[in-house]
């Protein structure tokens, strides 16, 4: 994978941790599929600990896997040991053989950034650059870092960029929010254009693109070569289409209607089962507050979600969202 020739506009799943296992991914990739007309949409897989891979942490080591359907693909990591990030990039490469790999240096979790991990290392961009340097070094894969506007102000993205740039990286994805905003208020796509006319590298941009709309309107105000969705694929799988086919000049298909949802819902369970066995339901269902967003009524089945442990519990409670009130308004 190139960055630099893929087709442009770039689109993207964003790396959640949590989520973007190989079961969602998997689906992100069917719910694209027939493959897009100029293009495919790039997954990004949950962010893991390079530290872990280095150890050889064997439940780190297995979320490695993935399957050939989830192609292109890439894996991001996280920490701020220069070597150990090379160690593990290495690690990956050899390995699982992604299309690419990608740092994490804008998680603004408490747990990432007081071991000096994630958003952190935007305060320290000369140890961010030996990370970029490092992995290079030891990595032949495409690499690429996720950052956001800044700490504090949304400013500091332009000159950490440039470090980064500088330092050898292949592409830069930028969260529309410094970290004290975490995830609350607007993202500032304007914000993005600053480095966009700084770097010659691809930018991709993130934050609160939900919709074609949104979309449209991050990569106008922003000038990005691409885009990456997070939260707005979580239980919407179908958005990387939608947004395909507007940017390509054609009809918004629209939302899916409730049964396109509990489709997917249920393919989505049988990818879970796949991957982790039965026990994988369970993990499902932080997934379901997504999938119900919206539906009228649901609350009379929350009880029943929460409970889920088996395919066949599943399936009662998709009959009886089918048997009550079905309009989505």
């Amino acid at each position: 994978m190139d960055w630099t020739k893929l087709f442009k506009p770039i689109i993207g799943l964003s790396p959640m941790a949590d989520f973007t296992d190989s079961p969602f991914c998997r689906l992100v990739r069917e719910c694209a599929c027939p493959p897009m007309a100029e293009g495919e949409a790039v997954i990004f897989r949950e962010m893991l600990a390079a530290e872990a891979i280095v150890r050889g942490n064997k439940r780190t080591l297995g979320s490695l896997a993935f399957s050939q359907a989830e192609r292109p693909l890439v894996q991001q990591l996280f920490g701020s040991d220069p070597e150990a990030l090379a160690k593990a990039a290495q690690i990956v490469m050899q390995t699982s053989q992604p299309d690419g790999i990608d740092v994490n240096m804008g998680c603004p979790v408490y747990k990432a950034v007081s071991n000096f991990n994630g958003a952190s290392l935007m305060r320290e961009p000369n140890k961010a650059a030996a990370i970029v340097r490092a992995m290079k070094s030891t990595n032949s894969l495409p690499l690429s870092v996720k950052t956001r506007l800044g700490w504090s102000k949304q400013d500091e993205i332009v000159d950490f960029a440039q470090v980064l740039e500088q330092a050898g990286v292949d592409a830069i994805e930028i969260h529309a929010r410094t970290k004290n905003q975490a995830y609350s208020g607007k993202a500032d796509w304007a914000a993005v254009k600053k480095v966009v006319d700084k770097v010659k590298i691809p930018v991709l941009i993130n934050g609160d693109i939900v919709d074609p709309l949104s979309a449209q309107e991050a990569l106008s105000q922003s000038g990005a070569k691409g885009l990456l969705i997070g939260r707005g694929a979580l239980g919407n799988p179908w958005i990387f289409k939608r947004i395909e086919t507007v940017l390509s000049g054609q009809p918004d298909p629209g939302e899916p209607s409730l049964d396109e949802r509990l489709k997917g819902l249920r393919r989505h369970a049988e990818l879970q089962v796949e991957y982790y066995g039965e026990k994988g339901l369970v993990k499902l269902r932080k997934h379901f507050p997504w999938y119900f967003k919206g539906i009228p009524g649901f609350r009379q089945f929350r009880a029943s979600a929460v409970r889920i442990s088996t395919m066949e519990d599943l399936d009662r409670l998709l009959s009886d969202i089918r048997t009550g009130p079905q309009d989505l308004e």
